[in-house]
């Protein structure tokens, strides 16, 4: 069972607007993959880099010698020095394909529609975005990060900016417009393009031959697609060019009063803000970002569990910590017949998608399986006065979070994980909420490679706009925005 809150029309608006804020966007000439040298582009365009596994990373490296992968997730080698390290390898990697012609610099300033066809429990998603060069602005009014980072993957992106002069994944950033100026100029330029690819509404089987042959300059003149393949989650992915003048000043225009929250890509974005501070590059004033309207059915935030070990002396007794702690705890006990376990787990979830769907920001739960344990529970905080306690500087919309509760009063006050441990998969791994990934974590619980499992709902955009509009952010990992955004589509040079 996937635990998701579905971007949809009926909720509402959620009052990320303000009337005073300035957000500048603008066209760009993209550096993109070119089919004539490269073949088949879709084997160029990878997942974000910190979600691949090296052995994921080694798979998509060897699918194309021209895959992104190579520059944003390189290999460590035990010579590694100062002159010779993966980020030097990434400079090299893009100099070479520049030279070879495998990536080609488009010739006119062009903004990117961004279309992405997917599937969530049997229903046909569509999720439309633009990709545009944006004023970096620092965090405030227009610019509203909703998550905390973390200092080494920030300097790790750093440090591979700072060697390639590039920005090669996208910042993915909400806007709301209730006209969808942005998504209809999209949706006309999908219209162009030939019925069978124009027309598909449900995504693809891996390795559908729907890819556009030829997709150099000429494609900038027509509404064909730019790039389109299907991935391994059977998430179809298109581009299309976006070049007429009116159009591009019309979402220029929208965006001006828009003000924005970052919903994945907080990191990118900081090293934005850093690189242009220390180089003086004009050109790293405007950074590559993917903007998507918040008023469309395509956008799915997923929740992201908790996977917890490394704990000394942990035992039952935890259950009676969380008592103490102003929890009500109801438990689903089975035997250990499979059948009976696995209602206990669906009990389990049906508690927690009850309670997210009259969730009225008075109501915090979380569910739990420990090792060892013969039940799943779930955990409601009853008494708010401990949680005011731990955390006072911050609002009640935070304080309200599920996964502040968890982080600030059973990871940092029960367990006594600080921000490095909570940074660290010996001590916590954060785990998306895609099929078979509850399984998958009890399995873990099971073998005893992990001690707890705790099992959240997503947040819903009603509760990040609220923490962001109180100039906060949530707890590490908070949200999970489902289908992630590719790498590779678009490159921006500096």
């Amino acid at each position: 069972m996937i635990l998701a809150f579905l971007g949809l029309e009926s909720r509402g608006s959620i009052a990320i607007t303000a009337k005073i804020v300035i957000m500048e966007v603008k066209p760009f000439k993209a550096f993109r993959f070119n089919a004539s040298v490269v073949g088949d582009v879709g084997k160029c365009i990878a997942p974000p880099y910190d979600v691949i596994s090296d052995d994921e990373r080694d798979g998509l490296c060897r699918q194309s010698k021209y895959n992104i992968v190579h520059i944003t997730k390189g290999i460590v080698t035990a010579s590694d020095d100062g002159q010779h390290n993966p980020y030097t390898r990434a400079a090299e990697y893009l100099q070479s394909w520049i030279a070879e012609g495998a990536l080609q610099e488009d010739d006119k300033d062009t903004l990117y529609g961004y279309v992405q066809d997917f599937e969530l429990h049997g229903t046909a998603f569509q999720r439309l975005s633009f990709i545009a060069l944006a004023k970096l602005e620092d965090f405030g009014k227009v610019v509203r990060p909703h998550e905390q980072v973390f200092e080494k993957p920030m300097l790790d992106r750093l440090n591979l900016e700072r060697a390639t002069a590039a920005r090669f994944g996208l910042v993915f950033m909400l806007y709301e417009d209730p006209q969808g100026i942005a998504d209809q100029i999209i949706t006309k330029a999908m219209t162009g393009a030939s019925p069978t690819v124009a027309r598909a509404s449900r995504p693809c089987s891996p390795g559908s031959a729907v890819r556009i042959e030829e997709q150099g300059q000429d494609a900038l003149a027509t509404s064909q697609p730019l790039i389109d393949f299907v991935d391994e989650q059977s998430v179809r992915h298109r581009l299309y060019a976006i070049a007429a003048e009116d159009e591009i000043e019309a979402v220029e225009a929208m965006m001006r009063d828009k003000s924005c929250i970052i919903a994945d890509g907080h990191h990118r974005y900081t090293t934005g803000l850093k690189y242009m501070r220390e180089s003086g590059n004009p050109k790293a004033r405007y950074q590559m970002i993917a903007f998507t309207n918040t008023r469309q059915k395509g956008l799915v935030v997923l929740a992201t569990h908790r996977l917890v070990g490394g704990i000394k002396d942990f035992g039952p007794s935890f259950l009676l910590d969380l008592k103490t702690n102003g929890f009500n705890i109801v438990r689903f006990q089975f035997t250990p017949d499979i059948r009976a376990k696995e209602h206990a787990r669906q009990q389990m979830l049906r508690m927690l998608a009850d309670l997210k769907s009259r969730h009225d920001r008075d109501v915090t739960a979380f569910g739990v399986y420990y090792m060892g344990a013969d039940a799943f529970y779930v955990a409601v905080l009853e008494d708010r006065s401990p949680m005011n306690a731990a955390a006072p500087n911050m609002s009640e919309a935070w304080r309200a979070l599920d996964v502040s509760v968890l982080q600030k009063l059973v990871l940092e006050g029960l367990l006594g994980l600080d921000e490095e441990k909570m940074g660290n998969p010996q001590y916590v791994e954060y785990v998306k909420d895609v099929p078979n990934a509850i399984d998958a974590m009890i399995e873990q619980v099971d073998a005893g490679r992990k001690q707890i499992a705790f099992f959240i709902n997503p947040v819903k955009m009603q509760q990040l706009a609220a923490v962001t509009e109180a100039g906060e952010r949530m707890p590490h990992k908070s949200t999970y925005f489902y289908p992630k955004m590719y790498t590779g589509l678009t490159i921006q040079k500096l």
